[in-house]
């Protein structure tokens, strides 16, 4: 009986000479950094680089040839987890599809990337300009006009229509890189 109260009361000084340990080693932290000058970075003088995946602000790019590359096929606002990307398509005479309208509710964007993911024309792209805020909330709503550059971004040599063409009724076969058409009789058994 004596030994097993020994042995708890060994058991608890190491315990105890641990935590002072411990605590001391924390001290000795707080004590080392007491006199050293702070790191100062005056922000809007200096500003930090960032790394170029980085992601902030939502741009809307043009192709190649200036025309908008957003063909209003409404994947960024059904991948988007918030919903805070809105817009409505249109068509020009030329068949080729566009937005009438496009807006993004930066107050609710989380940033995540995954409307620039989803993007088959490289229309959306992410900048690392992350300042973008507003005193006011409505401010915070960005209308085409507003995410519409006059570059084509990261991707500057691809274009979405050279590569998929205008519309449906075009011929098969005549893209970049398509195959002609198979005809379907010569695959039957």
């Amino acid at each position: 009986m004596r030994q097993a109260e020994e042995k708890e009361t060994k058991g608890l000084m190491e315990r105890g000479a641990d935590g002072i340990r411990g605590l001391a080693a924390s001290y000795a932290v707080t004590f080392k950094h007491l006199f050293r000058r702070p790191i100062t970075e005056s922000y809007p003088e200096y500003k930090r680089s960032l790394p170029a995946r980085s992601r902030a602000r939502i741009i809307l790019t043009r192709d190649p040839d200036g025309d908008e590359r957003c063909v209003a096929c409404y994947l960024c606002s059904g991948v988007c987890p918030v919903s805070c990307i809105s817009m409505e398509s249109a068509e020009r005479e030329d068949g080729r599809r566009y937005a009438a309208w496009f807006r993004i509710n930066f107050a609710r964007c989380i940033f995540c990337g995954l409307c620039e993911e989803a993007c088959p024309t490289l229309a959306i792209q992410l900048t690392p300009d992350f300042e973008i805020c507003e005193p006011n909330l409505l401010d915070m709503v960005r209308e085409k006009a507003d995410l519409l550059v006059d570059h084509c971004g990261k991707n500057d040599a691809y274009d979405f229509y050279r590569h998929a063409g205008v519309s449906e009724k075009g011929d098969k076969g005549g893209h970049i890189g398509e195959a002609p058409p198979v005809n379907l009789k010569s695959n039957m058994p």
